[in-house]
């Protein structure tokens, strides 16, 4: 398909327009439309941002034990490196994968035993194999008790999107639809702002939806905060290491609340 027929199956079906010869570069990915959700003036760090592995440890704190949980590509896989002491999940593959624990170390692994992302879980008692047909009804029939996703933009409300960005026109969307819509919980580990201090928690999404009101927390370098979907406020409730709620707040398109003490993020 070329690249024209491209843009018109996602116009099609997404509604979304690609603009005239616009096309993707490194210095502009991850980014909205000019002058939306961009920070005016360049703003100076108070302290380092956490890293990816820790964000993915904060997230992994919030896991409960005995869970069934999907684990999305990036930040969201890292967690499995960081339950904490007693935490026992069972996590789950749209491929068609339940009860793995863990993956197995670099160059090890069964070729023929692969996750979503491409990883080798190890086998365990009790692991489960079907096909894509079966997981995704697991997904859809509300069997899956938190999903893990990265995103583009979350929303004041809870919108996601994670899938297309703009400017290249074209994505895969994926399971994270499923996911999204059916999940009990969905939990968002992603860092804070893109490429130059673009904010990624907005009022509105821009960029075309995976699932709209159905982010529950989001957990970045600098922050972390609790979706209000019934009220449409985002909670802070924890900051990182040195960081303020207005040093957030001026990286945060949307705005955000209190609700009593903000804690540090460990």
């Amino acid at each position: 398909m070329g690249h024209t027929a491209q843009q018109e199956k996602v116009r099609a079906l997404t509604g979304f327009t690609h603009p005239t010869n616009s096309l993707p570069s490194k210095e502009g990915e991850n980014q909205p439309p000019a002058g939306r959700h961009k920070v005016t003036q360049k703003l100076v760090d108070p302290a380092p941002r956490l890293d990816r592995a820790a964000i993915a440890k904060r997230a992994a704190r919030d896991l409960v034990d005995g869970s069934t949980v999907n684990l999305g590509i990036g930040i969201p896989a890292m967690c499995a490196n960081f339950l904490p002491v007693g935490v026992e999940l069972r996590y789950h593959a749209e491929n068609g994968v339940l009860g793995f624990e863990d993956l197995a170390a670099p160059g090890e692994g069964d070729p023929d035993l692969m996750e979503a992302g491409g990883k080798f879980p190890r086998r365990v008692p009790g692991m489960a194999f079907f096909d894509s047909v079966e997981s995704f009804s697991l997904i859809r029939g509300g069997h899956i008790d938190v999903a893990v996703l990265g995103a583009l933009q979350v929303s004041r409300i809870g919108d996601l999107a994670n899938w297309m960005i703009p400017k290249r026109g074209i994505g895969s969307i994926g399971g994270a639809m499923d996911l999204a819509a059916n999940a009990k919980r969905v939990l968002v580990a992603m860092e804070h702002t893109a490429r130059g201090d673009i904010a990624k928690i907005v009022d509105v999404c821009t960029f075309p939806l995976t699932a709209p009101t159905c982010v529950d927390e989001i957990v970045t370098d600098i922050a972390v905060i609790e979706v209000d979907k019934d009220r449409g406020r985002l909670i802070l409730r924890e900051v990182a290491p040195g960081w303020s709620f207005d040093d957030v707040q001026a990286r945060t398109e949307a705005g955000l609340v209190t609700d009593g003490e903000i804690g540090q993020m460990t």
